[in-house]
């Protein structure tokens, strides 16, 4: 492709050479997803990228469960069952301890995000140009308008957490974040929040360790309640309280 478009052309459209014997481990926390689990899974595929896909169900009551044991004997597919609901967080942690890919990725169950995004945000870390990269909701209008008081909140959260942390992001609560299999696992042993403060604190331990971060454009398609959205306006509350321990008092 670098022959017939030239290299800047494949740069662009984040067309690049993969490392050999190269593989991604996705991450896909996992709660009363019945409806869209298996249909990630067809997508996550579908990108062709070398990957392990970890599926960690953390306590599902809503037939998830029996969804996720018919993928068991499918290739490349990893599944782990907490008993309980214990929340995103901690499915992370379990996912990062399970993975063997040279870089890992999370991606949420629910289909709001597009895996083919992913070779947008490899390009950098394959490059050597970055250490971490964030898929952005914000990027560009490649995407389905969210409700005002969604978008407001989140760019709210991310100026806070970007002067808390000190690094500037505008899509901090974004799921796609992606690095070496080597960063995750240096902070897994630090990381404490259960449910979806773990994006703060995930961040700001990073930033911590003085790694690069780059964050590229992807598309989202938002979820509403009825449909089986989870984050709610405790979470957000939740969001400042880790902007406040993790970012202003470096905890």
């Amino acid at each position: 492709m670098e022959s017939l478009l030239g290299k800047s052309v494949c740069r662009q459209l984040a067309i690049f050479r993969l490392p050999d014997d190269f593989i991604l481990s996705v991450i896909v926390p996992v709660y009363n997803e019945n409806g869209t689990v298996s249909g990630v899974v067809d997508r996550l595929r579908q990108t062709g990228i070398p990957m392990e896909i970890i599926m960690v169900n953390d306590g599902s009551t809503d037939g998830t469960t029996e969804a996720l044991d018919e993928l068991m004997s499918a290739d490349s597919v990893k599944i782990c069952h907490h008993p309980s609901n214990r929340g995103k967080g901690a499915a992370i942690r379990t996912g990062i301890g399970m993975a063997t890919g040279q870089i890992i990725v999370i991606q949420d169950a629910d289909q709001e995000y597009d895996p083919s995004d992913f070779r947008f945000l490899l390009q950098p870390i394959i490059a050597g140009e970055a250490d971490v990269a964030y898929g952005t909701r914000y990027g560009h209008c490649d995407r389905q308008l969210s409700p005002w008081w969604h978008q407001t909140v989140n760019h709210g959260i991310s100026l806070l957490a970007s002067i808390g942390i000190g690094i500037q992001l505008s899509d901090v609560e974004t799921c796609y974040k992606m690095s070496t299999r080597e960063n995750f696992e240096a902070i897994a042993e630090q990381l404490r929040e259960p449910r979806f403060g773990i994006e703060i604190e995930l961040t700001a331990r990073w930033v911590r360790k003085g790694l690069t971060f780059t964050e590229r454009p992807i598309r989202y398609r938002h979820r509403w309640y009825d449909e089986g959205k989870k984050i709610g306006w405790k979470d957000g509350l939740s969001a400042l309280r880790c902007i406040a321990k993790y970012g202003f008092f470096r905890r």
